[in-house]
């Protein structure tokens, strides 16, 4: 087993993170095209300089990326690259976003509906670490569904 390091991704890990999106993007919406791509590299690079984006790296590679967002207490995105799957690395990097958010409030995420092939993996993995089934809605012109987290209360004393 290679040493994983979990921490902040800073804009230099920009172009390591895009090759892993490009591996991915073909499981997310609203990434189909070079523009997608492009904007969507901006986005990160917003969330990088706001300390809001997590990355994995295993031997200096990048192999497990997360973006999340303090203000609302979402879980914005979250990829694990194919050849690193079934490592715990998604479950290590939802940890550490904990880490970031407030935890009296109720975190969320969305992602593919029941019934949809490619979603059957994310909702068994949200399901996993306590999350439940919220309201449908859409994002990028496809239906997904909100999984939301009432994180338990540890109280002091």
């Amino acid at each position: 087993m290679h040493d994983m390091e979990i921490s902040l991704a800073h804009p230099c890990d920009i172009d390591r993170w895009m090759a892993l999106v490009d591996r991915v993007k073909a499981a997310f919406p609203g990434l189909e095209t070079p523009e997608a791509l492009a904007e969507h590299r901006s986005t990160v690079l917003g969330f990088m300089e706001r300390n809001a984006a997590l990355c994995a790296k295993i031997n200096g590679n990048i192999v497990g990326t997360l973006l999340f967002s303090r203000e609302d207490s979402v879980l914005c995105f979250l990829a694990v690259d194919p050849g690193f799957r079934r490592r715990h690395i998604a479950e290590k990097l939802v940890q550490m976003m904990f880490r970031h958010l407030d935890a009296d409030r109720v975190v969320t995420v969305t992602t593919y509906r029941e019934g949809v092939p490619e979603g059957r993996a994310a909702r068994a993995f949200y399901r996993h670490l306590g999350f439940v089934e919220g309201r449908l809605t859409e994002e990028f012109g496809s239906p997904v569904q909100e999984f939301v987290l009432m994180r338990p209360r540890v109280d002091a004393g």
